[in-house]
């Protein structure tokens, strides 16, 4: 019998947003999201603003350096 196994790696790889949201796609494909009215900072940035993310931690987490923010993927996943 075969079983799937599926590996689950919860970097971050991508950043996405919503009118309301923002989105954090993972290694594994998974797809998280949280309401911006969580972060202050992000909600009250500008489009160029959110644009401007990197990730750090090799993924477990982003940084938003105009606005200096950063959120850990762990923070998303609770």
């Amino acid at each position: 019998m075969n079983t799937l196994a599926i590996k689950l790696d919860p970097h971050a790889v991508s950043v996405l947003f919503a009118d309301d949201a923002l989105h954090l796609v993972l290694a594994d494909g998974r797809e998280i999201a949280a309401p911006l009215a969580w972060f202050p900072r992000l909600r009250d940035a500008t489009e160029e603003q959110r644009n401007q993310w990197r990730l750090i931690g090799k993924g477990l987490g982003v940084h938003w350096p105009l606005i200096d923010e950063d959120i850990a993927v762990s923070t998303l996943m609770g």
